[in-house]
C-alpha cells in the first residue's frame, strides 16, 4: 500500500471514528482549536485560528496521501467530540503516528482519548499493514500520557527541554507501540 486513499470508518463501543468533513468545522470547533486549555499541550496553542484557516487544513487533509484525520464521535448522541490523525504515515518503514485532542471539555478523563486511540492502532495494524505506531507528547500532558499508556503504548524515550512552555522549557515524552505488542495486548499471539 503506497498511500491512504479511501474512506475510513471504525466503530467501537462508545464512539465511532471517521473522516472529518468540512461541515465540522463549525462554532464548536472553531471554539476547540482556540481555547487556551484544550490546546494548551499542541503546537496549535502558538496562534488564533479562522473558520476559513480550520477550514483550509481540513480540506488539506482530505488530499493527504501519508495521512487519516478522523472525527471521533460519540455514539450516543452523533457529536463531533474530537479529532485523531494517524500522521506521517512512512509506507517503507510501515511507521505513523497519532496525535489527538478532545475538544469537547466534558469528555475528559471518561476514556474517550484512550478508546479513540485503541480503535485507530488496530486499524493502523490490521488495515494499514503497519508495523509501528508512535506518538509525542508534553510531560506536563497528565491526560494524554495516562491515555497512551491505558491504550497499550510503552514509554520509548525522552527528549530533554524540548519545547519552551510557559516560560521555561518542559520535556517530551515519546511512546511507541509495535503490532507485535499490540496482538499480545489483544491475546492474538
Amino acid at each position: 500500500m503506497d498511500n491512504v486513499s479511501y474512506s475510513h470508518f471504525i466503530d467501537g463501543e462508545r464512539l465511532y471514528l471517521r473522516e472529518v468533513r468540512i461541515e465540522d468545522v463549525n462554532d464548536d470547533y472553531y471554539r476547540w482549536m482556540n481555547d487556551e486549555e484544550i490546546t494548551a499541550y499542541t503546537e496549535s496553542r502558538f496562534r488564533p485560528y479562522s473558520i476559513h484557516q480550520l477550514k483550509d487544513y481540513v480540506s488539506k487533509m482530505d488530499g493527504e496521501t501519508n495521512s487519516i484525520f478522523l472525527a471521533i464521535v460519540d455514539k450516543a448522541t452523533d457529536k463531533h467530540v474530537g479529532n485523531i490523525k494517524l500522521g506521517n504515515i512512512n509506507w517503507i518503514h510501515r511507521i505513523g503516528d497519532i496525535g489527538i485532542i478532545i475538544g469537547e471539555k466534558n469528555y475528559w478523563g471518561k476514556g474517550y482519548a484512550t478508546e479513540a486511540i485503541k480503535l485507530l492502532t488496530a486499524y493502523a495494524f490490521h488495515k494499514l499493514n503497519l508495523h509501528k505506531v508512535w506518538a509525542v507528547c508534553y510531560d506536563l500532558n497528565k491526560g494524554s500520557i495516562g491515555a497512551f499508556k491505558k491504550a497499550g503504548f510503552n514509554e520509548e524515550g525522552l527528549l530533554k527541554e524540548h519545547y519552551f512552555y510557559k516560560g521555561k522549557y518542559i520535556n517530551e515524552i515519546i511512546f511507541g507501540l509495535t503490532s507485535e505488542d499490540f496482538s499480545k495486548l489483544e491475546g492474538i499471539v
